[in-house]
């Protein structure tokens, strides 16, 4: 079957058939709580998975659904499809799901940096939704460069960003279920006065009790892949080509929650209580910046398994009027892709319905 194409985009909502392309991992089960606790208008959803983990039991709702194989998967039966498999499997069934007219919105970095397919953040760029109809392919951001996307495109609507410098201190669920079962293997044994076995998913590098300054492999340039995906990817989100961004992304022993440390500088001046307003007004975003103990977000206390787009530690350059530092944090699981992903959904059915 043929895509449909824009002119034959159209979603019923009393029948709205949708997939979940991934199911059993960390991200797949999410977007599956996620569309029960929204209370998304889908009729039907399927819950699709690698042919070993056929059969899987799944709760949602008050449900309890069973997985299907990929494999053999009809996505013609299916309107829309949240794919939440790495690049390879995503480049290989993606375009068969799209090809059979389904929509899909794809988790994986595979055609994020693609042209004609929209890298939307729906408090960001919402606008582009509409371009990716054609094809019927959106794709969801990196973990981090959603929160940052967020708290960067407020900022650069008051005061014009001209450059942005970022370290980001990833947590271990960001490699999937194997970075959380990896890390309490080894604060087990650890703790316990043991040795441990450097985990694979970290590089062979310890990882309880340590800091790693690698996300994913090394490219050319010695710059990692995760590091330039926050510079491509902001500047495609923000449509701000020429924007300069400068990261180094570092792995830390946390289970879930993303930080960074940002260091923004302006073409204006900009006061922190005037981003601080701007901020704390926001869609999905929430300040907490007391100059006190504990006055500012952790994902610890604040950001695991929450919503929102947590900002702290706002205060001038120590320099110059045109600069700002600050502090994001947020659930790469929840916000930093599964959220992200039923949002952009809600988006789509506000405008195909």
């Amino acid at each position: 079957m043929k895509s449909r194409g824009t002119e034959g985009r159209a979603l019923d909502p009393g029948h709205l058939r949708v997939a979940v392309v991934g199911a059993t991992g960390l991200v797949g089960q999410t977007i599956v709580e996620i569309l029960a606790d929204r209370a998304f208008p889908l009729d039907v959803l399927e819950l699709v998975a690698s042919p070993e983990s056929v059969g899987t039991p799944i709760p949602f709702g008050a449900q309890t659904l069973r997985t299907r194989s990929l494999d053999t998967f009809d996505f013609a039966s299916v309107d829309l499809a949240f794919f939440a498999l790495d690049t390879e499997l995503s480049e290989r069934h993606v375009p068969e799901a799209t090809e059979a007219g389904c929509l899909v919105i794809d988790n994986s970095r595979a055609f994020r940096l693609d042209p004609a397919v929209p890298l939307v953040v729906p408090e960001v760029n919402p606008e582009t939704l509409r371009q990716g109809l054609a094809r019927g392919l959106f794709a969801n951001p990196n973990c981090s460069t959603i929160a940052l996307a967020v708290v960067l495109k407020c900022l650069d609507d008051l005061a014009g960003l001209k450059r942005v410098e970022i370290a980001t201190y990833q947590s271990v669920s960001g490699a999937g279920r194997a970075g959380l079962e990896g890390l309490s293997r080894e604060a087990g044994r650890r703790l316990n006065g043991l040795d441990i076995e450097p985990d694979a998913v970290f590089y062979g590098v310890p990882m309880a009790f340590n800091v790693i300054p690698q996300i994913d492999t090394f490219e050319g340039s010695g710059w990692t892949r995760e590091e330039m995906k926050l510079v491509c990817e902001l500047k495609k989100i923000l449509e701000r080509p020429a924007l300069e961004v400068n990261p180094t992304a570092v792995r830390v022993p946390v289970f879930y929650g993303h930080a960074a440390a940002v260091h923004a500088r302006f073409r204006e001046p900009l006061t922190p209580a005037h981003a601080r307003a701007a901020l704390a007004a926001a869609e999905g975003v929430r300040v907490i910046d007391e100059r006190t103990p504990g006055g500012y977000p952790t994902p610890v206390t604040h950001a695991a398994l929450r919503d929102e787009i947590f900002v702290g530690r706002i205060r001038q350059d120590l320099d110059v009027p045109e600069g700002l530092n600050l502090w994001v944090v947020s659930d790469n699981v929840r916000k930093g892709a599964a959220l992200n992903a039923v949002q952009i959904a809600e988006r789509l059915v506000k405008i195909l319905i």
